[in-house]
């Protein structure tokens, strides 16, 4: 499954580039792009498992940047 996301309060080029390679480090990410201009995500994983990736997507990326959240 392959999503797109909104990032809100994305400050930083670096801190997006770490946020992307944690994600796609967690297991069963197919793949993790994140864009610091257009702010979005596209993440795609695998289907069964998407829910419980993308949390630990959220976790990741809160550890990274605090105020940056992942919009639904």
């Amino acid at each position: 499954m392959k999503k797109t996301f909104k990032l809100q309060d994305l400050d930083c080029a670096n801190c997006a580039a770490k946020m992307e390679a944690a994600i796609r480090k967690i297991d069963g990410v197919k793949a993790a792009n994140i864009s610091f201009m257009t702010q979005r995500l596209v993440l795609e994983a695998e289907d069964e498992r998407f829910e419980e990736i993308l949390q630990s997507a959220v976790k990741a990326v809160a550890k990274i940047e605090p105020e940056c959240k992942i919009l639904r």
